[in-house]
């Protein structure tokens, strides 16, 4: 045991200011809609389910155990994780710190523990002994599978064990209990997680899905990047389109060459964007390919890319890809020619940049609760599977996690899980979840108190910074932008999920109660939970609007930023309209809706207006640039309106303080919070359409 001192200064790591402690109170009473019955109990869990809610409560934290794992590889980070659900499951006794750095955000929460109520820990791995009696055995995954790793977890809730590697049973003392090895050799996921619902389904707890990412790419160090092509103007419209040729012969010698395509501009998502690529080795042609098609496959090595409208592969903000290549033995001359267009930072290495293992994130969560684990592209032969696996579920069930292939994972995911009355939380990355969700905290159910303005021939401007539907941007970046010195200098509006009353209530509190008077609070997309409501069958919408309107009242929140299907319009979005936004209007007590629109525009009036979100990417001169092109030939004889997003991964409050420096220099423009520009857009007889 060491000192809390100690253990910041042997991991790097800062305490800021003491947070918000956690209040001893009840949370909710009971709600008149029951969720399904549990399916899965045991005598040692202190798990608690109530009827309405949908999450669970954990036991409240008396004493916690706190380590960093941030050093520690990924299977080690695994074994700990599912060790920590087991253990957290009776009651939240482990926590862990996932990032390396100083003042990090699971430090922070940490932080708002009375002092001695932690005991902080400088070998993360010396809690296996400490705690090993809480768990059966291990669950041993097989390396060349990295589905099984899901599997594995999913067997370690129903078996009360540990996932670990079969080096790591033998260490530590744990008896296997099973052995995936070789079980599911040649199968693809689609057979795995097939085996999975058949089998261990039917012991599951039914109330909640997860999708999780069996591995990650994680980057090795000390590798040498060399710069082969950059663009150095901020372009964004494909006019530099072309076919360049890189010389790689400097990177030859070794087995493989790696080349990287990144964000010359990050802050404004238009990054490095290939459209095709061919590969050369002494005049030999070794690699020629579509991004997106079969033949890239052998060479796409790592990254966090997707794929665009016209076939290209693009990374923009601090995303990037990278394709290997294994030039024959004895090459003397390399080159790669590829189609490439706007703001690409190309660089390459004859060293393996990163490697594969296993990811832990929100295990615990998984194992504690008796969870199903999957990862499934929500397309093809996978989201057929994806969608019986939805169907076995109640109506408003929460899937837990994320879904695979990225943009059109998230897309196609979101909409499947609509379309089968299912909701989604992006929470992958969501850390301590088994503590989190047992510390209570009274949280004001009383909206703010909406601050009047006159009404004016104005351009009424109000900001919203987005992901809020995304719990564990919530419990991570949304905390470091909101500890930024400038939050608080300009009207804000925040989105935030309400369901963080169930899985993080102190947290949901810590930004109640910290709060300024320009910091507002508005539910993020599109309510109790991601979702397109377009997509919910028939008139199952209705269950989805119910439980939001119970977790708008449980939060204070009256106003949501939404999003609906995607079809048929020419930004991608459906406009809310017909019967979703009857429901919303007739079931919850929302007094405005930002729709996820891009283009702006007022969409909807009366009691509850609807006004699309107007989003442009740049810096705060070409951000003003952008709003003033949008109201262009205005005459200044009614009021025009703006609901304009704000890219939380690009920008913070800092940001925002400079446009609003530069909007205060123009007299047409007033920046007003939510609530007063929603009463204001009600008020206006005759608001500008644009």
């Amino acid at each position: 045991m060491i000192t809390r001192r100690q253990f910041l200064a042997t991991n790097g790591l800062i305490v800021a200011g003491t947070a918000t402690g956690a209040v001893r109170s009840g949370l909710f009473g009971p709600s008149p809609q029951a969720l399904a019955a549990p399916t899965a109990t045991a005598s040692d869990s202190g798990i608690r389910w109530t009827t309405g809610r949908l999450l669970p409560t954990f036991a409240e934290p008396v004493h916690l155990h706190a380590a960093s794992v941030a050093s520690l590889p990924g299977e080690d980070q695994l074994l700990l994780t599912t060790l920590q659900g087991l253990v957290n499951r009776r009651k939240p006794a482990l926590y862990f710190v996932y990032d390396r750095g100083a003042d990090t955000p699971d430090e922070r929460w940490l932080a708002g523990f009375d002092q001695d109520q932690v005991t902080l820990h400088a070998d993360a791995l010396s809690l296996i002994a400490a705690y090993r009696d809480r768990a059966a055995g291990a669950i041993v995954y097989d390396p060349e599978v990295p589905d099984s790793i899901n599997i594995a977890t999913t067997l370690a809730g129903l078996e009360n064990a540990v996932v670990a590697t079969a080096e790591q049973a033998a260490r530590y003392g744990f008896p296997i209990i099973e052995d995936l090895r070789a079980r599911f050799a040649g199968q693809d996921n689609v057979q795995i997680y097939r085996w999975q619902l058949e089998h261990l389904w039917p012991r599951c707890e039914h109330r909640l899905l997860a999708g999780l990412p069996p591995t990650r790419v994680v980057d090795v160090e000390g590798v040498s990047w060399r710069e082969v092509a950059r663009e150095t103007q901020e372009i964004r419209d494909s006019s530099n389109r072309a076919f360049l040729t890189f010389d790689l012969s400097q990177e030859l010698g070794g087995e493989e060459v790696y080349l990287r395509f990144a964000d010359a501009f990050t802050f404004d998502g238009w990054g490095a964007s290939v459209g095709g690529l061919v590969a050369t080795a002494d005049g030999a042609v070794i690699a020629e390919f579509i991004p997106g098609t079969a033949d890239e496959e052998p060479f796409l090595f790592s990254g966090n890319s997707a794929i665009g409208g016209d076939q290209n592969r693009f990374a923009d903000g601090g995303n990037y890809f990278v394709y290997r290549f294994q030039p024959p033995a004895g090459t003397t001359s390399f080159t790669v020619t590829v189609d490439i267009w706007n703001q690409y930072l190309v660089t390459a290495t004859d060293t393996a940049p990163s490697r594969r293992e296993p990811v832990a994130y929100f295990r615990d969560y998984v194992v504690a609760t008796r969870a199903m684990v999957v990862w499934l592209d929500p397309n093809g032969e996978p989201g057929e599977l994806l969608a019986e696996i939805f169907d076995r579920t109640a109506s408003t069930t929460p899937y837990l996690g994320w879904f695979s292939n990225d943009v059109a994972g998230e897309w196609g995911g979101v909409d499947l899980a609509a379309a089968h009355r299912v909701e989604v939380f992006a929470a992958d990355f969501y850390m301590n979840g088994t503590v989190h969700g047992g510390v209570h905290a009274d949280i004001s159910t009383r909206p703010r108190r909406l601050r009047q303005a006159p009404l004016e021939n104005r351009i009424y401007l109000t900001l919203t910074f987005g992901e809020g539907d995304n719990l564990q941007f919530c419990q991570r970046h949304l905390r470091e932008l909101w500890d930024h010195p400038d939050r608080g200098r300009v009207p804000t509006n925040w989105t935030i999920s309400p369901v963080l009353a169930d899985a993080g209530p102190a947290i949901y509190r810590y930004f109640q109660k910290t709060a300024t008077a320009n910091d507002l609070l508005i539910c993020g997309p599109s309510g109790a939970g991601y979702t397109y409501g377009g997509s919910w069958p028939g008139a199952s919408f209705a269950d989805y609007a119910d439980v939001t309107e119970r977790y708008l009242r449980r939060t204070g929140l009256d106003l949501v930023y939404a999003y609906n299907n995607r079809n048929g319009s020419d930004n991608g979005w459906v406009p809310l309209d017909g019967a979703v936004l009857e429901t919303y209007r007739t079931r919850t007590s929302l007094r405005g809706i930002i729709q996820s629109w891009e283009t702006g525009g007022i969409l909807g009036t009366g009691e509850l207006p609807v006004i699309g979100n107007y989003s442009k990417p740049g810096n705060a001169a070409e951000y003003k640039q952008a709003l003033d092109a949008h109201v262009g030939e205005w005459n200044g004889e009614s009021p025009f309106f703006i609901a304009a997003g704000i890219n939380a991964w690009n920008w913070n409050p800092h940001d925002i303080v400079e446009l609003a420096a530069l909007v205060a220099e123009d007299d047409r423009y007033r920046i007003v919070l939510a609530d007063t520009f929603f009463d204001l857009l009600r008020r206006a007889p005759n608001p500008q359409p644009r």
